[in-house]
């Protein structure tokens, strides 16, 4: 059962609160039913995962609020525990499920495993002291007669037996319930036995008395009369959806023998095509389960499919205009002390110049691999690992016409530009402004479900450089992110999961010699690009299934990103 989308909020440690009912709800038989209500998270759907409610258990009904506060409107959705299956699960030790049907499911977290524990306890003691369908649930209704001798009283043996034997049909639970009204009939006909002994008794004792006795006895014939003929219509109805079951089933027999001798012809035209059928892709809707984990039911293949389907969403929805790209970033108000002076400067210099190295290296030094190619963008990759996590070192080379590389590197810098072609941005803001071209962004990324969503925290530092190997270059610029921490945001403490990331873009400007009394135009400017990466994705997706991402969304990026750069510069000045 999935839930309308809302804002995660922090699971408080809220108590359960117990109640045992009042008197008046007190069972004939001394049984106290247990009730229950507390904060706990729910799996509402695969976009928002886990999010906080309140969830009451009341009359033998699980219901669920927004919160404590909203319970006074109306609940939000409710599931019978009379037939629903409360399981506790095998590798979560804070979860269990709460389930009718394959198609009506409840997934519930708590806070710590006790409350867990407390939680299904009671929930299995009550639809085990609710007794529905048994002889309990005729003594919660009031009768002292047990289920047991009032079958045998009434003759109700045949309606079981023909219950039992037809349990596996839809009919079984249309024969039950005609025999828990036999049983009832049985029943009230004892209770009116009893009435008409005592007023037998009274009539024998008072001769004023015999009329009204014999009064009540027409009463009870007629009773038993009716009674007889409403079970023996309902009786005839059974019988009728007895052979019209019949029929579907042997409708549904000549249906499996059609499918069988199809799939036979299939698989015989499999054989003649050698093998190289299509297989269909798995249907799979999203669940808990199948989130990224260590004990995720997805299959890689099958992970991949569903964060590929997810990705091509995002490519669709990047063809309008969100909210995003309608806002402008705030950016703090820089210091008044110049950057050089700050904590994180000389970790700012130190890599910067490091990450600048690193980019001028030939892929020749080495075992880079050639992964993706398209006109002049090349890009290479190394496999590696930590902690069993892929961290596939990137580099791409690419040249681009018509920017130069200050303007190209001021796009990848500036907070302005980056909704337009950060393609998973989902919210953005600038933390701490170090100085004029140093920031520190946190950026949140779009949920791909099933993958967890992503944040990241990390500086990002812009600056020209001195170009000694390339005389011919107008001038060498970069740009550095570099994962930091922050106090006021910790890693890993709300939804998402924290990258960790060492990102550079190096940029080059040549510039071809106009005609003799022109002017440079964009035509004569080609911007030589490299960009280097190194991302720890956290978590526990599987790594085959993130290099084909990889090896799918790095050349898309490139692409895109240095088309947003040319389409944002054509009608503008040239700047170097």
């Amino acid at each position: 059962m999935t839930d309308e989308p809302e804002p995660t909020h922090h699971q408080s440690n809220e108590l359960i609160d117990y109640r045992d009912r009042t008197d008046e709800d007190e069972s004939s038989d001394g049984v106290l039913v247990p009730e229950l209500q507390g904060t706990l998270s729910k799996w509402t759907n695969y976009i928002h995962g886990w999010q906080t409610r309140f969830i009451v258990l009341k009359d033998g009904t699980l219901s669920y609020y927004k919160s404590e506060q909203d319970s006074g409107f109306g609940c939000r959705g409710s599931i019978s525990l009379y037939k629903a299956d409360i399981k506790a699960h095998e590798f979560d030790e804070c979860r269990f499920d709460v389930s009718v049907n394959e198609s009506l499911v409840w997934y519930l977290r708590a806070n710590d495993p006790e409350e867990r524990l407390r939680w299904v306890d009671v929930l299995k003691s009550y639809k085990a002291e609710s007794g529905y369908g048994s002889e309990n649930s005729l003594k919660r209704h009031g009768s002292a007669i047990s289920l047991a001798s009032a079958t045998a009283a009434g003759g109700c043996n045949n309606g079981v037996d023909r219950q039992s034997q037809a349990s596996t049909s839809a009919l079984g639970g249309l024969r039950e319930k005609l025999s828990e009204l036999d049983t009832y009939r049985d029943l009230l006909a004892q209770q009116l036995d009893t009435l008409q002994s005592y007023f037998d008794e009274c009539a024998s004792k008072d001769p004023d008395a015999e009329k009204q006795a014999l009064d009540f006895k027409g009463e009870a014939i007629s009773f038993r009369a009716t009674s007889d003929g409403v079970l023996a219509t309902l009786q005839h109805c059974a019988e009728l959806m007895l052979q019209r079951e019949d029929a579907w089933r042997r409708k549904c027999d000549r249906e499996s023998e059609r499918r069988r001798r199809l799939l036979e012809a299939y698989r015989a035209l499999k054989e003649q095509l050698g093998g190289v059928v299509a297989k269909p892709r798995l249907v799979i809707h999203g669940g808990p389960d199948y989130e990224e984990g260590p004990h995720s039911a997805l299959c890689d293949e099958e992970f991949y499919d569903a964060m590929e389907t997810g990705l091509d969403k995002i490519d669709e929805d990047n063809q309008i205009k969100d909210r995003l790209k309608q806002k402008s970033a705030a950016i703090p108000s820089a210091p008044s002390t110049p950057a050089i002076k700050h904590r994180l400067w000389p970790e700012i210099d130190r890599i910067t110049l490091e990450q600048l190295h690193y980019a001028r290296l030939e892929v020749g030094t080495g075992s880079w691999q050639l992964f993706a190619e398209d006109g002049d963008m090349r890009m290479y990759r190394r496999e590696e690992e930590a902690d069993g996590l892929v961290v596939d070192p990137l580099k791409a080379c690419h040249v681009v016409k018509g920017v130069t590389g200050h303007e190209v590197c001021k796009i990848f810098f500036s907070p302005e530009y980056r909704s337009g072609w950060e393609a998973t941005l989902e919210d953005m803001t600038v933390v701490e402004n170090i100085s004029n071209d140093t920031l520190v962004f946190l950026q949140t990324h779009k949920r791909i479900w099933p993958a967890s969503q992503r944040d990241a925290l990390f500086w990002s530092h812009i600056r020209k450089v001195p170009d000694e190997q390339d005389v011919e270059a107008q001038d060498l610029w970069i740009v550095c992110n570099q994962s930091t921490e922050h106090p006021e945001y910790p890693a890993n403490t709300g939804k998402c999961v924290r990258i960790y990331l060492t990102v550079c873009l190096v940029c080059q400007t040549l510039v071809n010699p106009p005609k003799e009394n022109e002017e440079i135009n964009r035509e004569d400017i080609t911007c030589k690009i490299t960009y280097c990466s190194v991302v720890n994705p956290g978590g526990w997706a599987p790594a085959a299934v993130l290099r084909a991402v990889y090896k799918r969304e790095y050349p898309k990026f490139l692409k895109r990103f240095t088309n947003f750069c040319i389409d944002q510069c054509k009608d503008k000045p040239i700047e170097f």
